[in-house]
């Protein structure tokens, strides 16, 4: 996150800090089926890297082609697809941009490490390309911007000292920014199901990967939606394909 001054606007860095966390052409060939293997409990950035190396070999091409047709021709498409080297224990992987624009899906080794097949790593990766496709951080820094100034009003309308408008701001870029979250989840499992279908491997295996992460439920102003309607949106993309 960029780090900014309190005193000017901590709202302002949750606008400008946001990570996150889409006819079709041919397709590929397709992809050998790769054989389920158990979550190993941790590997190496190696190990991680090695396992990663084939399937952004092979989407890679496919997400780009697939961005420059979906987006305007300033949108940036060059995606960059790594492992974070840093050390950690958490399982993630999310979308953001470079200083310069540049797309970016980082994967950190744990989460590697969970995926049992080629599939379950191809829909993750499928997911996180239709990120920048749908352009979702752009939506959410203008939620955000948008909820920070509708917050700040109504506390300075109501009389609000600027301690009292500064927490407005705070509350109201954050509410900004969730409250689309979940669409833009399921926008992205319906274009990654997509996206993994065009670069040869299967969605509806990708998809139980799902089976084994902790369900949010339907939380208000949660950032995600509930894993049951996630599968649901694959299974129904999948099935127009």
């Amino acid at each position: 996150m960029i780090s900014m001054n309190r005193g000017k606007a901590t709202g302002m860095c949750l606008i400008a800090g946001l990570v996150l966390q889409g006819c079709v052409s041919t397709t590929t060939a397709p992809a050998p089926q790769a054989a389920p293997q158990p979550a190993a409990k941790s590997i190496t950035y190696n190990q991680a890297n090695a396992r990663l190396a084939p399937i952004r070999a092979r989407m890679e091409p496919v997400v780009e082609r697939e961005c420059k047709a979906r987006t305007s021709s300033g949108t940036n498409c060059d995606y960059l697809i790594s492992v974070d080297e840093k050390e950690t224990k958490v399982a993630n992987a999310y979308q953001t941009l470079d200083k310069s624009g540049r797309p970016l899906i980082i994967f950190t080794a744990p989460l590697i490490a969970e995926t049992r097949n080629a599939h379950e790593l191809a829909f993750v990766m499928g997911h996180e390309a239709a990120h920048h496709i749908g352009g979702h951080i752009a939506r959410q820094q203008a939620n955000a911007g948008f909820g920070a100034l509708a917050g700040a009003l109504l506390v300075a309308a109501a009389g609000g000292d600027p301690n009292s408008v500064q927490a407005a701001m705070d509350l109201g870029a954050t509410v900004g920014a969730r409250s689309y979250s979940k669409q833009h989840e399921l926008e992205a499992d319906s274009l990654g199901t997509v996206l993994t279908h065009l670069s040869g491997y299967d969605p509806l295996v990708g998809v139980n990967f799902f089976e084994r992460t902790p369900d949010p439920g339907n939380q208000f102003l949660g950032t995600h939606p509930p894993n049951t309607a996630r599968i649901n949106v694959v299974r129904q993309t999948a099935a127009g394909l």
